[in-house]
């Protein structure tokens, strides 16, 4: 006999729609991935979606000869901002492959490297901002990495310099915020409330975010280069197998779908700022690496793969934050019902949509002692390499995984490195307590801190 999964009671018609929050949706799901554990299920609308919520349960549903990526709810939602590019794609359309053949290889651990003196440069003018400022200096820790992220991801990728590190935050940035936040919020509602009342705002953010593209692309046009950057390879490539190249419109869609993708970086790198300050002697060690590694040579990429702590330091971050929440898995068309997982002790229909929570996956104390604990050793050298597969599915999975992922690796490491480097950090309120809120990725909320020089 299989085990029910268990599900808070809900209201008639509505379900359990007053279990989510539709303004912080993942911190909802945290909060009964805590109650319910393993597994659990809500019905919203009619619609039962499932939830995962430890390793186990994780690594079988990425097993990709059974179960594949779900695009539905919000990413069918933000198509209307991307259309069918790399991140909302459905399975079986092949404009997917034929992008991800055409982009991938701007994308691999080599072609990333050659953009490591762009990235760390960027860095290294904000943080020379943040020291220009005086020592009373408060930023906003997520706002500040944000526009560092657009900034790098549009120089590197599109060859273009917003300035954006200084001045009015770009329009993009806010465009990206509620755009995303709205097709977070769109398949909780009936459909005519969303046209009636939220669709001109949502129209409006989509709108912004094309004309960053389009910008981008403008300006490539204007500006002629031998850059064989992203947008070269966008405007000018083949795929190899079917000899397509990307319209004018898929380029756009593209060049959108980039800096939502990277958005995750800042929330990692803010989060990791805040656990750091919590945790002062894994600052006084990842700085002991730092300047036995780089000390006053000028950081290199080949540097980062001696920077074991600090690596161990965004991987922790990583598993904590969960800054990209989750995704969403289907069993493969054609199966036959019912799905049996942990071995027949569960049981769902042929097709049901499930979602992997990583808060809770991330926090599995079958896997990780003290899970709660701020911990970096945890992600250095054998006691990272022993982790399950499953307990590292930070960038998704599969054949869907981050396309982005190796840019993201090293941005992170960069800006890390970079930060711990050339400033000093406290507290603007020395209570503060991490609280987080997002929509296709999560960040710190009204976490201040007060920056300057290092002292050396």
């Amino acid at each position: 006999m299989s085990t029910p999964i268990p599900k808070p009671p809900g209201v008639p018609l509505l379900g359990n729609i007053t279990d989510v929050d539709p303004s912080n949706t993942w911190i909802s799901l945290q909060k009964l991935w805590e109650k319910y554990g393993e597994i659990f299920k809500i019905t919203v609308l009619g619609q039962d979606i499932v939830f995962v919520g430890n390793v186990a349960l994780c690594e079988e549903l990425c097993d990709e000869k059974r179960f594949r990526k779900f695009v539905g709810g919000p990413i069918v939602e933000i198509r209307k901002a991307v259309n069918a590019s790399l991140f909302t794609a459905f399975a079986d359309e092949p404009i997917w492959g034929v992008h991800h053949r055409i982009l991938g290889p701007q994308l691999t651990p080599t072609a990333v490297e050659e953009h490591f003196t762009e990235v760390r440069d960027i860095a290294a003018e904000l943080t020379a901002k943040w020291r220009g400022m005086g020592n009373n200096a408060t930023i906003s820790a997520i706002g500040e990495l944000n526009r560092l992220d657009l900034e790098t991801t549009t120089f590197c990728f599109f060859g273009r310099r917003l300035n954006g590190l200084t001045g009015p935050e770009p329009a993009m940035i806010k465009a990206m915020d509620g755009g995303t936040g709205e097709a977070m919020k769109r398949p909780t509602r009936p459909k005519v409330l969303n046209w009636l009342v939220y669709q001109s705002r949502f129209d409006k953010d989509c709108r912004a975010m094309r004309q960053y593209a389009l910008e981008c692309l403008e300006y490539r046009r204007s500006h002629p280069s031998d850059r064989r950057d992203m947008l070269y390879t966008m405007m000018n490539a083949k795929d190899p197998d079917t000899g397509k190249s990307m319209n004018e419109q898929q380029i756009i869609d593209e060049i959108v779908t980039m800096p939502i993708g990277s958005s995750t970086a800042p929330c990692v790198i803010s989060c990791a700022i805040y656990y750091l300050l919590q945790n002062p002697t894994c600052i006084t060690k990842a700085r002991k690496e730092i300047d036995s590694v780089i000390g006053r040579y000028e950081f290199m990429h080949e540097h980062l793969d001696a920077l074991p702590y600090c690596a161990g330091i965004v991987h922790e971050t990583m598993r904590l934050t969960a800054a990209a929440p989750g995704f969403n898995i289907e069993p493969l068309p054609g199966t036959q019902g019912p799905i049996l997982l942990a071995g027949g002790k569960y049981q769902v229909p042929a097709k049901q949509t499930m979602i992997i929570v990583l808060h809770g996956v991330n926090r599995d104390p079958a896997v990780f002692e003290r899970p709660e604990a701020f911990r970096p050793d945890r992600m250095v050298g054998e006691a990272f390499d022993e982790l399950p597969a499953a307990a590292k599915k930070w960038f998704g999975n599969g054949k869907r995984a981050c396309i982005g992922r190796h840019h993201a690796w090293m941005w992170n490491m960069i800006t890390l490195v970079t930060l711990l480097k050339d400033v000093d950090f406290e507290m603007a309120d020395p209570g503060y307590v991490l609280q987080r809120d997002g929509w296709f990725n999560l960040r710190p909320v009204g976490f201040d801190v007060k920056v300057k020089e290092r002292a050396k």
